[in-house]
């Protein structure tokens, strides 16, 4: 055995695949007569990679073993060089019995002598770019480039999948140029169907049965619009996904429908309760109510089920190829494709009662997807405990073939997914008909992004790892959890995303506008209070007794109430308030130059500046006079009297360059971009006492300073405020 797996593995294969192929009594020992009779050819010279996975490629797809000697000369001898090579020989050997078989004729099926240069490639991209300008022209980065990939593959049939690619997308950027920002930010109207009218979609497929779905499909409805928000319960909401929460939740709520929060919940290994707690209380929190919250995994023994007559019609198959086999853009079809389907009955069974390794057998669709992917996996093997079914199940679908079958059996009229999904648009009508059920339309818009940030749960869970942010809902994140954290109302996200629309193309934002939204709804909604961030005492000597100031909540609109704060002789103001020496353009206290007390109706004028032993000020002793008895002063500031302590918590963007996951911005990767000031702690802040009883997420107005929200970390003896927003846009950040 391990003189076998040596000679496998001497051809290019992996020791793993070497073993397993050693299980197929019947293969290896074809495989080992096929590199047998290569060497043999090749004398001393040793069979390179390409060619011994050309050789084991061969030999799991050949029926007729009499070609064996046949094939594996054109291979050593390099006249079959690649898989579209291979695959188009053995088709040709299928349909072409031995003895009536013309070599010629073979060699010009499967391409034998057919060098395409780079210059050819070059050549008829050009011509093909050339026939479609006008529409390029015209549609610029929203044309399908499928088509000019198609036409370029036709034309270059032997030609390399990936230099055809690369031509393509060189030539394209050469004749459009960049993209600009209208290319980004363009918002073409999004129509759609009436209901009932799913077959008019482009790309739509229709069987003798859809006009009867369709009519049960409405008879079941009533007509009613249905969308749904399905996300991974694996990690966080993030910005982006607020887009998507206001898109499918706000789309039903316009058309008197009915949105569906459901659980994608197939892969077990990364599944977690506080990830469904979280997403269930980010969609109430933006102020929607799901119609029914459901789970993939509610329907697994009937996705089972529709997987066994999936296979009974002829369009799915048991397969024994691991993932890197599947990966690149040349994937050669699977030996098993044709496999019978009682076989394939069997092993799903099989795989089913926990009878294989986990990656030693799939469940694999017989389709081609939009992007060229060849028979995507329908179901894989996970020996995880799932969150609900526990160990019920040891097989799981995956996205590919249980999001349209759950839109399915839902009812779903209106499947809206970002724009990355629109290569499995083909895939989701395929399965829908091929088991015969109602068949839900797919629509696909551009994702939301915002620069200064990096939004996947990989990099935050590497960003949480190193301590750079303390959790998911760190404030200067832009998960849902972190922006709620920081104090961003609920409205001013859904405002945000109302102003961004629904635009096909991927929308890149800066932060600024989505603060901006936040401003205006906290102007109208955060009560005023005083706060005081820096402190210097002040002593008022001529004060005649304490009294009450009563401050409203909304000074420019005092209806909406007031409340009260103690004024007396020891007040506190901010340091910025006073400079002992004056200066050109300087509206604040000095001891030349009085200032006013907000809300108190008193001026204050500076009589001594008590210093500290190192010459710092430290106190101030002032004198007051009614504001109506003196000379309007240049500026009136805030203050606070018997104050509670609080700690203050001031956010700057987390990354220094706006895109911190771009190599050309950031060489060094995400992590070497981190803004050493994005979080300043203030300890001893002074706050005013009417934000006494505040409750976590309760946002203020602290008055000249910005708005602020009370942190979850508050205790009875001590506040914690979080920064929201400054008070006015910061132009540097623009």
């Amino acid at each position: 055995m391990a003189d076998a797996v040596s000679i496998f593995m001497s051809v290019g294969l992996s020791e793993q695949k070497a073993k397993e192929t050693l299980k197929n009594e019947a293969l290896s020992s074809t495989f080992k007569k096929a590199i047998e009779q290569a060497q043999g050819l090749l004398g001393s010279a040793s069979i390179d990679k390409t060619a011994g996975t050309l050789l084991y490629n061969m030999v799991t797809r050949l029926k007729d073993y009499n070609r064996l000697s046949f094939l594996t000369k054109y291979i050593v001898t390099r006249k079959i060089t690649s898989e579209l090579q291979l695959s188009a020989a053995l088709d040709f050997i299928k349909s072409h019995p031995q003895e009536n078989m013309d070599r010629l004729e073979f060699e010009a099926a499967c391409g034998v002598g057919v060098m395409v240069t780079p210059e050819q490639i070059e050549d008829v991209v050009e011509l093909i770019i050339r026939k479609h300008k006008d529409q390029l022209l015209a549609e610029r980065y929203r044309f399908n480039m499928g088509i000019l990939m198609g036409e370029a593959r036709t034309a270059l049939k032997w030609a390399d999948g990936k230099m055809v690619k690369n031509e393509v997308d060189m030539q394209v950027l050469h004749f459009l140029g960049p993209k600009t920002e209208a290319d980004l930010e363009k918002k073409p109207k999004v129509y759609f169907y009436c209901l009932g009218e799913n077959y008019k979609t482009e790309g739509y497929v229709v069987t003798s049965n859809t006009m009867n779905l369709l009519k049960k499909h409405l008879e079941e409805t009533g007509g009613q619009v249905r969308s749904r928000f399905p996300p991974e319960p694996n990690g966080i909401l993030h910005i982006g996904h607020a887009k998507a929460i206001n898109f499918n939740f706000g789309f039903a709520k316009a058309n008197n429908g009915i949105c569906f929060l459901r659980y994608d919940d197939t892969n077990p290994e990364k599944e977690e309760e506080k990830y469904f707690t979280a997403i269930k209380e980010m969609v109430e929190w933006l102020g929607y109510k799901p119609f029914s919250v459901t789970h993939a995994s509610d329907h697994f023994q009937l996705l089972y089920d529709l997987a066994v007559d999936l296979i009974c019609r002829g369009h799915a198959y048991m397969c024994h190829q691991r993932g890197e086999e599947l990966k690149g853009h040349n994937i050669p079809p699977s030996p098993w494709r044709e496999r019978p389907v009682e076989e394939s009955l069997l092993l799903f069974d099989r795989m089913r009662k926990g009878m294989f390794a986990e990656g030693e057998v799939t469940l694999r669709m017989k389709m081609v997807m939009e992007d060229g992917k060849m028979d995507p996996v329908a179901y894989r093997i996970k020996y995880t405990p799932h969150h609900r079914t526990g160990d019920t199940w040891c097989i799981y679908p995956t996205y590919d073939y249980t999001h349209c079958l759950c839109d399915s059996i839902e009812n779903i009229t209106h499947s809206l997914c970002t724009k990355e999904f629109q290569s499995r648009r083909s895939s989701y009508f395929w399965l829908c008909n091929a088991l015969d059920l109602y068949c839900p339309v797919q629509w696909e818009y551009g994702r939301l992004n915002l620069t200064y940030t990096v939004v996947s749960k990989r990099k935050i869970i590497k960003l949480v790892e190193t301590g750079i942010v303390r959790d998911w809902d760190d404030p200067r994140l832009f998960t849902l959890t972190a922006l709620r954290r920081r104090g961003f109302p609920s409205q001013a996200i859904n405002n945000f995303c109302a102003r961004v629309g629904v635009t096909v193309a991927q929308t890149t934002m800066e932060p600024h506008l989505l603060e901006s939204c936040v401003r205006e709804v906290l102007n109208d909604t955060a009560p005023r209070a005083m706060a005081i961030l820096e402190p210097l005492k002040v002593t008022i000597t001529n004060l005649p007794t304490n009294k009450e100031v009563r401050v409203p909540d909304f000074p420019a609109n005092e209806a909406k109430g007031s409340h009260v704060v103690p004024f007396s002789k020891t007040i506190f103001i901010e340091q910025s308030d006073f400079r002992e020496v004056m200066e050109k353009g300087y509206k604040r206290l000095t001891p030349d130059q009085p200032v006013g007390l907000r809300h108190a109706g008193y001026v204050i004028s500076v009589q001594r500046v008590i210093k500290d032993g190192c010459g710092k000020v430290c106190e101030l002793e002032v004198t007051c006079a009614s504001s109506d008895s003196v000379e309007k002063p240049k500026a009136f500031i805030h203050w606070v009297s018997d104050p509670l302590r609080c700690e203050v918590r001031l956010y700057e963007r987390l990354f220094l360059h706006k895109n911190p996951e771009d190599p050309a911005e950031v060489p060094a990767g995400f992590l070497s971009d981190i803004n050493p000031n994005s979080l300043t702690g203030i300890e001893c802040a002074l706050v005013d006492h009417s934000v006494g009883k505040a409750k976590v997420f309760d946002k203020f107005q602290f008055e000249r300073v910005g708005y602020f929200s009370l942190d979850p970390d508050s205790t009875s003896e001590k506040l914690v405020f979080n920064r929201t927003v400054t008070l006015k846009e910061d132009p540097g950040k623009m």
